[in-house]
């Protein structure tokens, strides 16, 4: 009916004017920051899985910095540990030499100045390999129960304890050298009458003692490695899922934005015309 009170068509054209203007804007808002999520208003549940996701994987990619930190550190312990074994194989070759009956007098006593220089080494090498400022080998890292924090959760860890074989390390290479205990002193244990024939068989304990701790050190770096590579698969597939909850179709929003738009032209236009309803009801008072 005509009605000067009340315009029913303007008041419907202006209720399809104020939901497309807000389509609009969602579409626009989409399509400004990429996001089909900008608010927990678009998508409440969603918005809490994505969320859930995005803490998992920022977690991941702080143990897997972890993992390859604690590789390095294990890797660096292995250096120095290599250069151990090179040293006491050096040892027990001059031992092996000086347990001969063709060594004099003098040559042994020029081997056990050599011996007594690598025995001064080993204490510093085994004391003061460090890894991040901490020490590593004898009363460091290595020497005590390591934990690895190689998840997101509290339960993801990874255990290493390899206090037992340093101990026994310490001791073996201990009974090789006098100059470990007290370095740049002068041994006997090239130049004693019998000494260097034992010697052979404590280097050989001590080298066996070197490549225990050496096999767990390679064994633990190979497993964080396998753990880098499986955070790694589980990280990209946690951002792609994040991705197709989070992320805009930029061809679909786009193509809700063009039809927004068109019907808040047609909209416009409509509640132009239902305006002029009003001069029809004072035509009629003519």
């Amino acid at each position: 009916m005509l009605s000067l009170h009340t315009n029913n068509a303007a008041l419907s054209a202006q209720n399809s004017i104020n939901r497309t203007q807000g389509s609009l804007s969602t579409s626009m808002t989409r399509l400004s920051t990429g996001y089909r999520i900008n608010s927990s208003m678009d998508d409440a549940a969603g918005l809490q899985i994505a969320t859930r996701l995005k803490a998992q994987t920022s977690g991941m990619a702080v143990a897997m910095r972890n993992t390859q930190n604690s590789t390095s550190m294990l890797q660096t312990a292995e250096g120095a540990l290599d250069e151990v074994s090179n040293m006491l194989v050096r040892m027990k070759d001059l031992a092996t030499q000086a347990a001969d009956a063709s060594s004099t007098s003098a040559d042994k006593t020029a081997m056990q100045s050599e011996y007594d220089a690598l025995g001064t080494e080993l204490n510093n090498v085994l004391t003061n390999t460090s890894f991040g400022g901490a020490k590593l080998l004898v009363g460091g890292t290595i020497a005590s129960a390591m934990t690895f924090q190689i998840g997101s959760s509290t339960s993801e860890k990874m255990t290493v304890d390899m206090s037992a074989s340093m101990a026994t390390l310490v001791t073996d290479v201990t009974a090789t050298t006098a100059n470990y205990v007290t370095p740049n002193s002068v041994g006997t244990e090239l130049t004693a009458a019998g000494t260097a024939s034992t010697t052979i068989d404590k280097l050989s304990t001590a080298i066996a003692s070197i490549g225990t701790v050496r096999s767990s050190l390679g064994a633990s770096a190979n497993r964080l490695e396998h753990v880098y590579n499986n955070l790694s698969n589980i990280s990209t597939n946690s951002k792609a899922a994040t991705g197709r909850i989070m992320d805009v179709d930029f061809a679909s929003e786009s193509s809700k934005m063009t039809t927004s738009q068109m019907l808040l032209q047609a909209g416009t236009a409509m509640l132009k015309q239902s305006n002029s309803m009003s001069s029809m009801v004072m035509s009629l008072l003519q």
